[in-house]
């Protein structure tokens, strides 16, 4: 079976070349590697179009940046394997672990499968207390709407059987993609397993992006999709 990897990209200069080359080489003879840059301009998109081109299967460039989520839309409508997973350009999640991932796929066990970064034994880079607090919040919460006993929703590693993610209309432009997914996943009553992975996360200084006002939209898009809007 061929897998999609998705890459959204904004402003990861420094490890792009890296992700490439680790998704490439990750263990899987089937793969498609898909990039969307979300208007970088750090010199990632000029890096994607030249010397990286070959290393890329599909490129797509935003012109203008529009969020992670409406990159993850932009490249998913591309995707022509039979799963399909979210990979960060940060190198927080390694790409060592997407066969990992795809095994309960491949054994007919699952139709979406999502890498927690809070169960196992693999290794975590010690960060910060009330992120930690924040994601038990918004996977907690979550869980009430959806029915679910998920212990990472907000984790970047989620992988989908392509007809499934097909079946959803997702909405989210930004960080909200993850909790609306979530939600739209548990409609269909398809069976998701969580299986776990190590996290090398990275600090304000060294990149990261994601902030507390992210956390206030994650809380609204959860009440949103678990009260207000029912559509799958």
């Amino acid at each position: 079976m061929k897998l999609s990897v998705v890459i959204p990209c904004f402003n990861e200069v420094s490890t792009i070349e890296q992700v490439l080359g680790r998704v490439r080489n990750c263990g899987i003879d089937s793969i498609e590697i898909v990039v969307v840059d979300d208007f970088s301009t750090d010199g990632t998109r000029e890096l994607l179009s030249g010397a990286l081109k070959t290393q890329v299967d599909v490129l797509v460039l935003h012109q203008k940046n529009q969020g992670k989520g409406a990159a993850l839309h932009s490249g998913f409508t591309r995707c022509t394997g039979d799963i399909v997973v979210i990979q960060d350009a940060d190198l927080e999640y390694d790409p060592d672990e997407l066969p990992m991932l795809m095994q309960p796929i491949l054994d007919g066990k699952a139709d979406v499968v999502f890498g927690s970064r809070f169960v196992g034994g693999k290794p975590h880079r010690v960060l910060y207390f009330w992120h930690s607090v924040g994601n038990a919040l918004l996977t907690t919460m979550s869980n009430v709407f959806t029915n679910l006993n998920l212990s990472d929703m907000e984790t970047c590693y989620k992988m989908f059987r392509r007809e499934t993610l097909e079946k959803l209309n997702l909405k989210e432009k930004r960080f909200g993609f993850e909790p609306e997914v979530t939600a739209k996943i548990a409609r269909l009553n398809v069976p998701i397993y969580e299986v776990g992975i190590s996290y090398s996360g990275r600090t304000y200084s060294e990149g990261k992006k994601i902030g507390w006002k992210d956390g206030f939209r994650a809380l609204w898009v959860i009440v949103k999709y678990g009260l207000f809007v029912r559509k799958i």
